[in-house]
């Protein structure tokens, strides 16, 4: 799914006719390759591609003193049923994106030092803590000063949920970490199945090398 084409569109579609920088500082603003996984640093040459398949098209060229002169491009049909699709899949998209602490706590824990782990989760922790305080103040600040439709005021306070999430995951992942027996990380079980597996058959197993065959 490309979410940069899908946010460049939909800006169009809202704002009305813009040049890229406009779009580019939008991005920005509302910090959309952080949280969105919009490439900002694409926006040009997605507008170009995408005039080139006549999703959008440039209605003028304007030029502010000595700046250099910025195309100003706009939504066509196309480029509208191009949007609409794009919003239906991404509402419907629920996908999950990678997760490097699962992976390290699943297969990387044997051999780890508990205190160390513990410090890590609890760096992880505050950050999550602080990340979710910053965002539930500037959607308040937001709203206040009337910046923000519902809709925008919605996908902030789901930020800010997950931030929260987090701050509680990990505050409970600490109390099974404490509760854990000592050297309990020293050999840590590898994911189910991997101790199943019968072991191999040495030489002296296979038939014929036993006393009792002969």
């Amino acid at each position: 799914m490309n979410l940069t084409r899908l946010m460049v569109l939909g800006t169009l579609a809202r704002h009305g006719p813009r040049h890229g920088h406009e779009i580019r500082r939008i991005a920005e603003v509302t910090n959309v390759g952080e949280w969105g996984g919009v490439s900002v640093g694409a926006l040009y040459r997605e507008l170009r591609s995408m005039e080139a398949e006549g999703l959008v098209e440039a209605v003028r060229t304007e030029q502010v003193g000595r700046r250099p002169a910025r195309t100003v491009y706009a939504i066509t049909d196309e480029g509208r049923l191009e949007l609409a699709v794009l919003r239906e899949q991404a509402v419907r998209s629920t996908h999950w994106g990678p997760d490097p602490l699962g992976v390290a706590l699943t297969f990387g824990s044997a051999g780890t030092d508990r205190e160390e782990l513990g410090s890590w989760i609890h760096g992880r922790r505050e950050l999550y803590a602080i990340a979710g305080s910053q965002i539930e103040a500037e959607r308040k600040r937001l709203l206040a000063k009337g910046h923000l439709g519902p809709l925008e005021a919605a996908v902030m306070y789901r930020a800010q949920l997950h931030a929260e999430t987090e701050v509680r995951w990990h505050d409970e992942f600490a109390k099974i970490l404490a509760e854990l027996p000592p050297g309990a990380l020293a050999g840590a079980p590898g994911p189910a199945g991997a101790g199943d597996r019968p072991a191999a058959a040495t030489h002296d197993d296979e038939p014929g090398n036993h006393d009792d065959d002969h």
